[in-house]
């Protein structure tokens, strides 16, 4: 059920409601009439710290604060490849088409597009045992990504249905009936909260090289599949056109790219220069297995924290496929 409470307080991008004594740490709520984006970040008593994700200017005390009563989370189904986010998953796209060249406040948009058809290709059969992760079928997203349709965390049964064909991704496309005599349908959409890491089986210890592509990173400084590495450098040294190539060339099946608080024109540099890369692997445009999320520097600061998370729960999504992902967020700084 939803909370509404009051604005007591505005800081900057952080305000302070009342009202609220109902709410979750983390749910996401609605700020004013202009429905501006927030994230709980504390609560003491029925009064709640609310980090706005988008500009607060003009908003004052007395307006209303209502919750979604749902953490901050992110859509995976097909259509995340070649997909430009802002960092809290809203395609910018979409909202180009809504508002022009300037994101207005407020705005809502489906982070994946709920009526495209894809073709969805049944693996699982009818009376297999499935649990989560289990893969219920195929769709071709783009022609160097076979998107595999998962159980979600959490849900296990006996699948007594499975749909063939055309469907978009909230068309259910499987039945399970569950341990306790339910069914359960499963549409192609899941969505998790960022600030929660899917579950895994086993943490494996990284032991096998990732080859960049790049002799001199190989050689000097390899980096292994699961492991983690920074480009540190000052202005201009070249550290984003490292991870370009990194991008390119790395062993890497899925690319996310997250642009954490960047300037504007080197955001739009990626951006108008990722699609031109041309993909070694398959001889495709790079986009083809591609997602970016640009949080340039003029939003504000909270969200930088928010893309990372965002781009980080794609990733898993990916990897929970069996795909190798190479997460690339640039840059590190800005979000510190």
């Amino acid at each position: 059920m939803a909370v509404k409470g009051t604005i007591v307080k505005v800081s900057g991008p952080l305000i302070v409601a009342s009202g609220m004594a109902d709410v979750q740490m983390y749910d996401v709520v609605r700020v004013s009439d202009k429905h501006l984006i927030g994230e709980v970040i504390e609560l003491r008593g029925d009064r709640a710290s609310i980090q706005v994700y988008e500009e607060t200017g003009g908003i004052g005390p007395g307006e209303p604060v209502e919750s979604t009563g749902a953490p901050l989370s992110v859509e995976l189904a097909p259509g995340l490849i070649e997909s430009i986010y802002d960092g809290i998953q809203r395609p910018l796209d979409k909202i180009k088409e809504q508002a022009g060249d300037r994101i207005t406040r407020g705005i809502e948009v489906n982070s994946i597009d709920h009526e495209r058809l894809w073709n969805f290709v049944p693996v699982a059969q009818v009376g297999d045992e499935l649990k989560a992760g289990d893969i219920l079928g195929t769709v071709q997203e783009t022609e160097a990504v076979l998107h595999k349709v998962m159980v979600p965390p959490n849900v296990s049964g006996k699948l007594s249905w499975i749909f063939s064909g055309e469907a978009n991704v909230l068309t259910p496309i499987a039945k399970l009936e569950q341990a306790d005599g339910s069914i359960k349908e499963l549409p192609m959409l899941q969505k998790w909260p960022v600030r929660r890491g899917r579950p895994y089986a086993q943490k494996m210890a990284p032991t096998e090289p990732m080859i960049t592509g790049q002799r001199v990173i190989d050689t000097l400084f390899p980096v292994a599949k699961g492991g983690v590495a920074a480009v540190p450098g000052p202005f201009g040294s070249g550290k984003t056109v490292v991870q370009h190539q990194l991008a390119k060339w790395a062993d890497a099946d899925i690319i996310v790219y997250v642009g954490c608080g960047e300037r504007g024109n080197e955001m739009t540099d990626v951006l108008m220069e990722f699609p031109e890369l041309n993909d070694p692997r398959t001889g495709l445009s790079l986009m083809k297995r591609t997602v970016l999320i640009a949080n340039t520097s003029d939003m504000p600061v909270a969200a930088r924290e928010a893309s990372i998370y965002t781009g980080i729960t794609i990733a898993e999504y990916f990897r929970d496929m069996g795909y190798d992902v190479a997460v690339l967020a640039d840059s590190t700084s800005r979000c510190a």
